[in-house]
């Protein structure tokens, strides 16, 4: 009884709003490739620790016993002769035991506090290429969303289509046996009612495969049916104008604030390049006991060391050339970057001005294909027009239902597009679909 009744909630579809999908998509254990940028912030963020240990002390214990030999004439010792003792020039072997903690704490070095403030805004990097992921993830998903939407309501078209010439045969057959018609205008009907079926065949199929690709990008299971409970805008969303977008997007954009973020890094990397030239400063120190194992005494060393840099064969200042070519590398790509933007936010709203009029001329021919059909269907029943008038009227009925549907997903496609390009994805979600 308890799988019967989880089978049957299973098979139930799964209501799907537009938020409700970029909210699973976007979920921790949504979105994969999502989730494999996201670990990118953790990898930036072990090497700031990393980096971060240079400020910190260096502790070291250690615990040493030694039996040693000495030849003290290997050490220079010449000893005079002749004297009333004699002192041998090999000793041992004797014991000695060594019991030591060391401590070193870097006090000043501008070379680590360079790039431990990189690594900082590498972090900063990684957190801003997140959120483009996020951005790129919340596009992938509303694109693949207003996909289906489009696929129902060309499905629907169809469905309509197909009741329309059906109604258009019963009318032609019916008209036969009046007497008024021709079996050839009963065959062209049943043609055209043909070339619907198989319309609405090939729409059924699209709509089957949006709705795997649907499911595929939010990171559910193929098997889980869905219903979408949002609809495609109508096209009344008013449309910024070019240079309030490109602000917004300069703003906004987090591939454009990761670029800077990247130049500031490497110009930090630069920075502490350079400042390996700097003297630094360090302190060091030990305390332990040392002895021959049963007496031991305690000693201690402290102190103050000043580390001049002087030459290195050249090696830093090939490092620091090579780093000057890359922060000229990362300025290069932000201003190629912000052009691209710029590029993307225009075109974007050229496009969406371009749908919003198709929209408007697709409603009139729509409304127009409806009336001359009407008007064919009262021409065709009285017998003043013959079958060709009503089948080129019903064509250009489908003509125009289409026209107007690829208006609409235009229009919504090109709303994506502008979101996107602004950075605003998130904050825009809610007023893509009704």
């Amino acid at each position: 009884m308890t799988l019967l009744l989880l089978t049957l909630l299973a098979a139930e579809p799964l209501p799907l709003s537009l938020p409700k999908a970029i909210e699973l998509a976007t979920a921790p254990n949504g979105n994969l490739r999502l989730q494999l940028v996201r670990t990118g912030v953790e990898q930036a963020e072990a090497r700031r620790r990393q980096a971060l240990g240079a400020f910190l002390p260096n502790l070291d214990g250690s615990i040493g016993a030694s039996s040693q030999t000495r030849n003290l004439a290997a050490f220079g010792f010449r000893f005079p002769q002749g004297l009333p003792f004699t002192i041998p020039s090999f000793v041992g072997p004797f014991t000695v035991v060594d019991y030591r903690a060391s401590a070193t704490q870097s006090i000043l070095d501008f070379s680590s506090i360079y790039r431990y403030q990189a690594t900082k805004l590498q972090k900063q990097v990684a957190n801003a290429e997140t959120r483009n992921a996020t951005e790129l993830a919340i596009q992938q998903v509303a694109r693949a969303y207003v996909l289906v939407l489009k696929a129902e309501a060309a499905l629907d078209t169809t469905k309509a289509n197909v009741a329309l010439a059906e109604r258009l045969v019963q009318l032609a057959e019916s008209q036969k046996r009046a007497g008024t018609g021709t079996g050839i205008e009963v065959t062209r009907s049943k043609v055209q009612l043909q070339n619907e079926k198989q319309r609405m065949l090939v729409a059924e199929n699209d709509l089957e495969k949006s709705n795997l690709d649907l499911k595929r990008v939010i990171g559910l299971d193929l098997s889980q049916e869905v219903e979408l409970t949002s609809r495609m805008n109508d096209g009344s969303a008013p449309i910024p104008t070019a240079e309030q977008a490109f602000e917004t997007a300069l703003l906004q954009r987090p591939d454009l604030e990761a670029q800077q973020r990247r130049q500031s890094s490497a110009q930090l990397s630069l920075k502490s390049i350079s400042s390996e030239r700097l003297p630094s400063l360090a302190a060091s120190g030990d305390y332990g006991t040392i002895g021959d194992g049963t007496s031991l005494v305690p000693t201690r060393s402290i102190g103050v060391g000043v580390r001049v840099p002087i030459f290195d064969g050249g090696r830093r200042e090939a490092r620091r050339a090579e780093s000057g070519i890359l922060l000229r590398q990362e300025r290069l790509r932000a201003d190629d970057l912000k052009k691209q933007i710029e590029l993307e936010v225009r075109t974007s709203l050229n496009t969406l001005k371009s749908a919003r009029a198709q929209i408007e001329t697709a409603k009139l021919g729509l409304e127009l294909a409806e009336n001359e059909l009407a008007q064919a269907q009262r021409r065709t029943e009285a017998g003043v027009a013959n079958s060709v008038e009503l089948t080129d009227a019903q064509t250009r009925l489908a003509r125009a239902r289409d026209n107007n549907l690829a208006a609409l997903y235009l229009f919504n496609l090109a709303r994506i597009d502008v979101a996107a390009a602004t950075g605003s994805m998130e904050q825009a979600v809610k007023g893509m679909v009704q």
